[in-house]
């Protein structure tokens, strides 16, 4: 299963790259995910367990450089509610 994940961190630093950001990056990068930044955050796909092994990191280390705030939305791909209830996937 492919999914996809969206996150921003905060607090918001307009003049510099925050190092709680960075941090964030790094777990993607280092979990071998292709990041895409965007205006209102960063999103980057793959395999479930490398995504998922992906947010734990995100999270401890950008909470560990002075994130005060971290939103993220991991999403499935390519797959209706349909098609992961004859699977017998869970949601």
């Amino acid at each position: 299963m492919r999914l996809m994940v969206e996150f921003t961190t905060e607090p918001f630093e307009l003049e510099t790259f925050p190092p709680h950001a960075a941090a964030a990056r790094q777990a993607v990068d280092e979990a071998g995910l292709a990041a895409s930044v965007g205006p209102f955050g960063t999103g980057a796909e793959g395999e479930a367990d490398q995504v998922l092994a992906a947010v734990t990191a995100l999270l401890r280390q950008s909470l560990d450089a002075g994130a005060t705030r971290i939103s993220l939305q991991v999403s499935v791909l390519g797959r209706t509610d349909d098609s992961a209830a004859a699977e017998g996937d869970r949601p």
